[in-house]
């Protein structure tokens, strides 16, 4: 794993923890969380708080999550907000704590100047020991506070002050009066520098979990749906209408265009996205050429179409279907027909433009991990997962990859390859265009694609 964290690829942009001012902060609120202090004098936190060095040094790497169910955070300062939530349980987690961060950065920025600022965000259950136990979460609220109460004191001591104008008598209030005096001594002068935290709930709608082996949860769609990674998981009992395994791949294909989730990744013969269609044929051949022992460095295309002929016989099918779709877009070839049980279909595939589209993508990845750069990209953990069992050379060569064609222009590479963000405005699925009654050979193509998908109708194993 060391490739990768010497690449920026592995515990990238976290904030570093140095000073000794505050490491003490750090380990006041970790006291006032966990009950535990690190002996660390430097390391460095994730966007909650958490220290991957810490976390190696008590040997829990949950220990600011707690059965994966309740996560806690620690704020030593408003720049943990670029960085990335490691050991991720909910995939909204990030997006939650990074919108908290935002909508009260004047106020976290005055108190993480003399505190840090801990919290957590809260659900209704302590633990998942079900799948039926994630559709009792429906709402995540945060709490959060100075590890000395200044947001609870300001709070307090507002009260008062309200009481103190309001009330005619209390004026003569000595006993008031002084606890004003007091509670002035640890909040300053809330008059002038108020300080309070938007109280903040954010709804838990679709997401993705790793409890279970990895489920995702699609409850705002027409269809609630759950989709597990593992085959042998037992679904039965949950409050949704369809309960699927990756081994239902007609019937995810079947969700997925229904709800107008997905669309194809080339839609027309000649599109630029063929160039996206190769680097996945690519992709699939480093994968097969890497069990053969073959010599991966520095390929050229030329090196590539010899590395394919040798490794030919070795090829998964994946790599078959997708040059079928490639010479179909790029040579005008026979379009190809080929059902969602066949392995390549996913890879097809990318999300529409909609607000659940990196959790789309997320489970197409899941699907086609083959393309390690779209699993990078939208499933680490399932990435350092692979990772872990591929060769030397594989790993030379995704290492190498990943940091000189995607880390140097992030945001371009994810425009190209997966479309631009959606609009903000509109948080509805895109709707497929319209068919016209008539036009030419490659006009027709393009609406069956629009209709079916690139692979032809969807059908169900009887």
């Amino acid at each position: 794993m060391m490739r990768l964290v010497k690449a920026g690829l592995m515990f990238g942009n976290l904030y570093p923890v140095r000073a000794g001012a505050m490491v003490e902060r750090y380990n006041r609120a970790l006291r006032h969380l966990t009950g535990k202090e690190t002996a660390l004098e430097e390391f460095h936190v994730d966007i909650s708080g958490y220290s991957p060095e810490i976390g190696d040094e008590f040997g829990d790497l949950l220990y600011l999550n707690p059965n994966g169910c309740n996560r806690q955070f620690i704020l030593l300062s408003t720049d943990q907000k670029t960085a990335p939530l490691l050991n991720t349980q909910f995939s909204t987690s990030r997006s939650i704590i990074r919108r908290f961060i935002e909508e009260n950065e004047e106020q976290l920025f005055a108190l993480t100047a003399r505190e840090a600022v801990a919290g957590e965000l809260v659900n209704s259950i302590f633990v998942v020991s079900s799948p039926r136990d994630l559709f009792a979460i429906r709402e995540i609220e945060i709490e959060a506070d100075t590890v000395q109460s200044h947001v609870k004191d300001s709070q307090k001591l507002n009260a008062m002050i309200t009481r103190f104008t309001e009330e005619p008598d209390a004026w003569w209030d000595d006993v008031l009066i002084a606890d004003m005096i007091e509670l002035g001594k640890r909040t300053g002068d809330i008059t002038r520098n108020p300080v309070a935290l938007e109280h903040m709930k954010f709804a838990q709608g679709n997401f993705y979990t790793r409890h279970f082996g990895g489920l995702y949860v699609f409850r705002d769609d027409v269809e609630p749906t759950v989709i597990a990674a593992d085959p042998e998981l037992d679904l039965t009992d949950l409050p949704v209408k369809n309960a699927l395994t990756f081994k239902d791949r007609s019937k995810i294909a079947k969700f997925l265009k229904k709800n107008a989730l997905v669309e194809p990744i080339v839609k027309a013969t000649g599109s630029a996205a063929t160039a996206v269609l190769q680097q996945k044929i690519d992709f699939i051949t480093i994968h097969a050429a890497a069990d053969l022992g073959l010599d991966l460095t520095g390929l050229d295309r030329r090196q590539m179409r010899g590395v394919i002929r040798q490794s030919l016989d070795n090829m998964p099918p994946e790599f078959f279907g997708l040059s079928d779709l490639l010479r179909w877009a790029r040579d005008d070839a026979p379009w190809p027909r080929i059902t969602s049980e066949h392995p390549a279909y996913f890879y097809s595939l990318r999300a529409a433009q909609h607000w659940h589209k990196d959790l789309v993508n997320m489970l197409l990845a899941d699907l086609s991990r083959l393309d390690f750069r779209q699993l990078y990209i939208f499933h680490k953990d399932a990435f350092y997962d692979d990772y872990r069992g591929w060769s030397d050379t594989k790993k030379d060569y995704v290492v190498k990859f990943l940091s000189e064609e995607y880390a140097i222009d992030k945001a371009g590479a994810r425009a190209e390859l997966f479309g631009p963000e959606p609009d903000m405005e509109n948080t509805e699925p895109k709707a497929p265009p319209p068919r016209p009654s008539s036009g030419s050979r490659k006009r027709k193509q393009d609406d069956m694609i629009d209709i079916v998908g690139p692979w032809g109708a969807l059908r169900t194993p009887r």
